[in-house]
């Protein structure tokens, strides 16, 4: 327990979450990793490529997900799992399709060069093999970025801040094909969006962030009920699980509560 500091309100702050007592482990970035503020890393930086996963895939709403984990790392009362594995599953034309993501915290190694040094840029001579100890001291530090399998090949992508990059690599013998990268900026896109008034302008519809977010949820209430979660795109409902309906829907603390549908 610690004093509020000065300038805060902590119960417009806290919102619908429940009142607890102040600390500065629950407050600023730390609040990701309770329940009742966050939704752990897969909710943190796993949105970012999970939403490009559901992009490259071109799928919406999963029909099952599931996930296992557990804090692992650090003694301390954080609540999220600080290592997570989740799956998913699609409809689609003729073959369902599956996206995986991970939660690997600090500890991770580098598919198909993702976080090594020069992957936006130029090409790394036998950088698919395994790196040295030197390298791998250098590389120290998470993979983040997304990979596509299908059956003529893979491709790798990866971002960050405001540079995207892609390679692909092609057939058994993985030979290197089309690549490239490029600058972006999301933040410029929205506040350009904002003072234009236009929404077609957007980089994404905040329809696709509602549908990324509903993965990232599904995943996290398979991960707390210890069970796969069956779900209709229809309906975008839980079905015959009211237990998990329940944790999806959270419980708000008055006056910031939502409306019940009349």
């Amino acid at each position: 327990m610690e004093p509020v500091p000065a300038g805060l309100d902590y119960d417009l702050w806290t919102g619908p979450a429940p009142k607890h007592e102040f600390t500065r482990n629950r407050f600023h970035y730390n609040w990701h990793w309770f329940w009742d503020y966050g939704n752990g890393d897969v909710g943190n930086q796993g949105a970012h490529q999970i939403d490009v996963a559901r992009w490259g895939l071109g799928v919406d709403f999963p029909i099952k997900a599931s996930a296992m984990g557990g804090h692992f790392m650090f003694d301390d009362d954080q609540q999220t799992p600080n290592t997570l594995y989740c799956a998913f599953e699609f409809d689609g034309v003729g073959k369902r399709k599956m996206l995986e993501f991970e939660v690997r915290h600090w500890i991770t190694n580098h598919e198909a060069g993702i976080g090594t040094p020069g992957f936006g840029g130029d090409p790394i001579p036998g950088f698919l093999g395994p790196p040295s100890h030197e390298d791998h001291l250098s590389m120290a530090g998470n993979t983040v970025g997304d990979i596509f399998y299908g059956s003529k090949g893979f491709m790798a992508m990866t971002n960050e801040e405001d540079y995207q990059s892609y390679r692909t690599w092609l057939g058994r013998e993985q030979t290197p094909g089309p690549s490239a990268s490029r600058r972006g900026n999301n933040w410029a896109n929205f506040i350009d969006c904002v003072r234009s008034r236009k929404k077609e302008d957007l980089n994404a519809p905040i329809q696709e962030a509602h549908k990324s977010c509903t993965l990232i949820h599904l995943a996290n209430a398979s991960y707390r009920l210890g069970r796969t979660l069956n779900f209709d795109p229809a309906t975008e409902q839980v079905t015959g699980d009211e237990e998990a309906t329940r944790l999806l829907r959270g419980v708000y603390r008055a006056p910031f509560v939502v409306p019940e549908k009349v």
